[in-house]
């Protein structure tokens, strides 16, 4: 009882006093000497108290935050805690690639619930990709982000680059809740809402090619006649985060569909193949870059694709290879991003028609630069990106590809911010861009 009490009265018991005390118990016993000095250390460390007690989560007490919302379509996935400055810190939760270090997380899309009027401090975090083995931060990349009070329209926010790859974002309520993302989003409901739009266009076929990972379908659009003399391919949204490309094929097919004088002149000279959403499971749950088996739908291409880990690629690889049979192949592809600079990828495959393909890409860059805002420019020697879209279907199929990123920070040619409204403009202008270039160039 005396050793009991002096415990709660956090008066420390050595082991000289412990052994003083015992010691006759242990004369009374046949315990060897080695194992009572054990069991009195043992006693002595229970009795002691912890080094270094484990640290309590910050507690924001009247925090203007009430909740982060990541419960709805194409929202990221996250979690977060609170700085002792009050500073709402965003971690987000990367996904990974299949027998490989590469990592990912740069996918921004969540909703904040707090006071109207108050001033919030965010602070994203978990920026360090693993990209080829190699860590590289998207931070130097995060510039901006856009925010909106419904979803739907959208304004651009400057972010503030911090040490350690971090970015603050400073915002104020303008009422209980407030989205902010890293682009404007485009949801699969957005592209069922344009599907609907133009399903019933005698100039439109749809056509489900399989099936991704979770089971949802893969459409072709074809918009135009099939026995057009040229025939150009579109693909968006290999990457979840990447909303640019679907804006484009939007301004892009509603331009083609007016029914004007040009858009009769330019569907005369071409048809177009558009694979809208190739990663359909990770725009619905927020993914940044993998499929849902940890496989990049960007890359591989120089192989044939595996059925199980990427029916993504593989549905799109089997309609290629049936469009080559009946001599109906794509004479341009072109595979739609976004990143933080905004170029035309040209890889350089060791294929014999590598200077014919780089003197295409160069007329492609030229009318680009003239029709479109386009300035930022194409890769340049010795540049290669095996394993794109762009890359695999020159060197496998021997067709005419390329990787067009767009700049999710700014648009140089416009000196401005970009956003849906721009996107789609571009989308719009790229269909007198494949008039003259195939007006360019013999079949």
């Amino acid at each position: 009882m005396e050793l009991g009490r002096r415990k709660r009265n956090s008066t420390l018991v050595s082991q000289t006093e412990l052994e003083e005390r015992v010691a006759p118990a242990y004369n009374r016993t046949v315990m060897p000497r080695a194992t009572f000095t054990a069991l009195v250390l043992a006693a002595t460390t229970l009795m002691s108290p912890a080094a270094e007690p484990a640290k309590s989560p910050i507690v924001a007490t009247n925090h203007p935050l009430e909740f982060i919302d990541t419960s709805f379509e194409n929202a990221s996935p996250i979690w977060y805690d609170f700085a002792p400055d009050g500073t709402v810190q965003v971690h987000l939760l990367y996904d990974h690639e299949r027998s490989s270090p590469n990592r990912a997380a740069g996918h921004i899309h969540l909703q904040l619930q707090a006071k109207p009027g108050s001033k919030l401090t965010l602070e994203f975090i978990n920026l360090d990709n693993v990209w080829n083995g190699v860590s590289g931060s998207i931070a130097r990349e995060l510039k901006m982000v856009v925010i909106s009070e419904d979803g739907r329209d959208w304004k651009p926010m400057p972010l503030e680059s911090l040490p350690e790859n971090r970015v603050r974002l400073h915002v104020e309520m303008p009422g209980p809740r407030l989205y902010v993302a890293r682009a404007e989003p485009y949801r699969l409901s957005d592209l069922d809402r344009f599907l609907a739009g133009i399903r019933s266009n005698r100039r439109v076929q749809i056509t489900s090619i399989g099936k991704t990972v979770q089971g949802r379908e893969l459409e072709i659009v074809r918009v135009g006649n099939a026995r057009a003399p040229f025939r150009v391919f579109l693909r968006a949204r290999a990457h979840p985060w990447e909303p640019a490309g679907n804006w484009v094929v939007e301004g892009f097919v509603h331009r083609l569909l007016k029914g004007d004088a040009d858009a009769r002149k330019f569907l005369d000279r071409y048809c177009t193949y558009i694979l809208p959403m190739a990663n359909k499971d990770g725009v619905a749950l927020g993914r940044t870059r993998f499929n849902f088996q940890g496989k990049d739908l960007n890359r591989d291409w120089n192989n044939p694709s595996d059925p199980k880990l990427s029916p993504e690629n593989f549905a799109l690889e089997q309609w290629l290879e049936r469009m080559i049979a009946a001599d109906r192949a794509p004479h341009l592809a072109l595979e739609l991003h976004n990143d933080g600079s905004g170029r035309l990828h040209i890889s350089r495959p060791p294929v014999p028609e590598l200077p014919r393909y780089l003197e295409r890409m160069a007329i492609l860059e030229e009318l680009l630069r003239k029709h479109t805002w386009f300035t930022e420019g194409s890769t340049q020697t010795p540049f290669r990106n095996s394993g794109t879209l762009g890359d695999g279907w020159l060197e496998r199929y021997h067709i005419d590809a390329a990787v067009h990123e767009f700049n999710c920070n700014w648009i140089a040619g416009l000196k401005d911010y970009p956003s849906a409204k721009h996107w789609k403009n571009y989308g719009e202008q790229l269909a007198t861009v494949f008039y003259e270039y195939f007006g360019s160039i013999s079949p």
